[in-house]
């Protein structure tokens, strides 16, 4: 294997080996605490433009397969893992981690740190990162990560650019893609929920036209402030349709109703989160993957927080008083991670039949 370095905007430097594409990439670092599940990770939307760490120290050693895809073409930027395992074996196993990487054009590191790395991002936040191979020219491309500006339009390059069905024979669900997770489709599917995804930028009017039972606004990576006509269209549909959120979803619907978000140190990227639903004191180990929270000061007299992060205290969901919408920061599809939270779809589809009352 040929070395490949990761620079990080504080100056600190990895030396590893290579792994997956042969390319030199700019993102955002991060990190996710997942045990299992790294291939629904790379794949999941929410992770565009971002250099994704792995702190479980091996990775790779069950393959890739054809059932794990949250979608089709990933487009996180790289992957670091202290170790990618050389001999994977599964009975669902297609291929190999590295042959999927090199297939979806994604480049990685090996053979470094990850610990380091984590302990990094943890004191000094999320920050830039480039992994190139391992040249001479450090300080120049140390240079060049300096006067990087990231992209601000993920969302537009996660989402779906054509409207597209996925028939079924129950209530019908109108899907805002924001970057998607196919697991949110599978669970509506499950309910038998007749759906029509389409793209972040459909107007309101166009929605309606629709006349869905229910509106699903999922999950997608990046600052929600970035998509203005999302919540434009959310404050135009909440009280004629019902509202679900997850994740961006849930963002964007706190914004629509006058909310603020903020960004977080170093976000919450894992399978491990417990959050409490206040009402009932339930506790539920959930998937989150976010860089970006709803802030609980100045919170909106028409929205009441009903879950919270037991950790640090974050706000995890909330309800509007008087239409019938709700949202969620974790992922209550999983895909990887716990189900605890899966009832979150039945009381969506309770929430449509009881407004179509």
């Amino acid at each position: 294997m040929s070395k490949r370095l990761l620079i990080l905007e504080d100056g600190t430097i990895f030396e590893g080996e290579s792994l997956g594409a042969n390319l030199d990439v700019t993102g955002e670092l991060v990190f996710n605490t997942g045990m299992t599940g790294y291939q629904e990770s790379i794949t999941d939307q929410s992770y565009n433009g971002q250099i994704l760490t792995f702190t479980y120290p091996i990775v790779g050693n069950y393959g890739v397969n054809r059932d794990d895809y949250e979608s089709i073409h990933p487009t996180c930027k790289a992957v670091v893992v202290h170790e990618a395992a050389r001999r994977p074996s599964n009975w669902r196993m297609q291929m190999s981690f590295d042959e999927f990487l090199k297939g979806k054009n994604i480049p990685g590191i090996t053979s470094v740190d990850t610990r380091a790395i984590t302990k990094i991002v943890r004191e000094h936040g999320t920050m830039k990162a480039s992994l190139v191979q391992a040249r001479d020219e450090v300080e120049h491309q140390m240079s060049q990560l300096q006067a990087t500006v990231l992209p601000t339009n993920q969302v537009e390059t996660s989402s779906t650019t054509t409207a597209y069905p996925s028939p079924n024979t129950g209530r019908k669900v109108v899907v805002v893609d924001f970057g998607l997770k196919h697991s949110i489709l599978r669970e509506l599917s499950k309910r038998e929920c007749n759906l029509t995804v389409v793209p972040y930028n459909t107007s309101a009017k166009e929605i309606l036209e629709m006349e869905p039972d229910g509106v699903m606004l999922t999950n997608g990576p990046g600052d929600p402030t970035d998509v203005p006509e999302a919540i434009e269209m959310i404050k135009e549909i909440q009280g004629k349709i019902p509202i679900f959120g997850i994740c961006l979803g849930h963002q964007l619907f706190s914004l629509a109703n006058g909310a603020k978000t903020y960004k977080m140190k170093f976000g919450h990227r894992g399978f491990n989160h417990a959050v409490r639903e206040i009402a009932t004191g339930r506790i539920d180990f959930t998937s989150q993957n976010h860089g970006y929270a709803v802030s609980s000061e100045n919170l909106p007299e028409d929205l009441m927080i009903t879950h919270v992060e037991i950790n640090d205290d974050s706000v995890e969901g909330v309800r509007h008083k008087h239409f019938p919408a709700f949202s969620v920061q974790f992922h209550p599809d999983a895909a990887p991670g716990p189900h605890d939270a899966s009832y979150l779809f039945d009381d969506f589809m309770d929430l449509m039949d009881n407004f179509k009352k």
